[in-house]
């Protein structure tokens, strides 16, 4: 048990932080085992709640992945993946938005107004928050020439529009989003969670960008657990990739938070939401955890 004294330690190690990132706007993308485990869960929402409580901005973006593939399943519904993204036609289409909207979203904000929070839940529908256009596969035939292969109702952010979310925090509540987009014609399109995180930060001037994932960060040896990159810079990412260094799923996030950092974040993080209570740890703390990406 810490000491009083330790205890007080620990608040003032907050206070800069707290001094620096008031008023402004912190983006998180809020998926993996800490969606699934309810004491992640439950710390999660009291990270973001205390956030906004000493007076940072939190936005949350939500994934829902494994909750719409096991509907699916129940209802005898294949899931099929292109690079990463499911292949989305309208009767999967339906089960995404029920799911994502109806269901996980709901869920978040009621956890968070039951922990003392106050929050509001939205899509990409509601105001026309996220406008969308279809997104293609780029995959290669036969003799390795790219080419595009349709995934049904998969989307892209084409515009955001972000007076809604700015009504909302000025109102004091944490807005949490579904990143379902709609398009030109009224149509539902499933977008993925990083990507819209990545963008709403862009769109809405965010100090920060936190991705939460399952693993600890990114790893110059993954058999060597003392191999954390602790930062890097967007100009090495090219290069990471090619060595291999950065592969798999950890690609397209890493391209986002260099995507948000051409458009203005300040400073992007790859944190494990394995770890109770890791948005505070790197929000609050001297040493934060997981790969920070910041700009060259």
């Amino acid at each position: 048990m810490y000491t009083p004294i330790e205890k007080a330690n620990i608040l003032m190690e907050a206070l800069p932080y707290i001094q620096m990132f008031h008023g402004k706007t912190i983006v998180i993308k809020y998926g993996g085992n800490a969606m699934i485990n309810d004491d992640l869960k439950k710390a999660v929402m009291n990270d973001v709640i205390l956030m906004k409580l000493v007076g940072m901005n939190p936005v949350l973006v939500h994934g829902g992945g494994p909750e719409i593939s096991q509907l699916l399943k129940r209802l005898d519904i294949k899931s099929c993946f292109v690079n990463g993204l499911r292949v989305t036609d309208e009767a999967t289409m339906e089960i995404v938005e029920m799911v994502l909207v109806g269901k996980v979203n709901k869920g978040i904000v009621a956890q968070i107004n039951q922990y003392g929070g106050k929050a509001v839940g939205l899509s990409g529908k509601d105001g026309q928050l996220i406008v969308a256009r279809k997104q293609f596969a780029i995959t290669a035939d036969a003799h390795g020439n790219e080419i595009e292969e349709d995934i049904g109702l998969v989307g892209e952010v084409e515009k955001l529009n972000t007076d809604i979310i700015d009504a909302i925090v000025e109102k004091g509540y944490i807005p949490v989003i579904a990143p379902i987009g709609v398009g030109v014609n009224g149509e539902s399109y499933n977008i993925n969670a990083d990507t819209v995180a990545g963008d709403l930060a862009v769109a809405l001037g965010a100090e920060k960008l936190v991705l939460l994932t399952d693993v600890e960060g990114i790893f110059t040896d993954v058999a060597d657990k003392s191999s954390i990159i602790s930062s890097l810079r967007s100009d090495e990412v090219d290069g990471l990739i090619k060595e291999g260094i950065i592969a798999g799923g950890m690609i397209p996030k890493v391209q986002c938070c260099v995507k948000a950092l051409e458009g203005g974040v300040k400073r992007t993080h790859i944190i494990d939401g394995r770890i109770p209570h890791s948005i505070l740890l790197e929000v609050f703390t001297n040493h934060g955890i997981g790969t920070m990406v910041e700009k060259a």
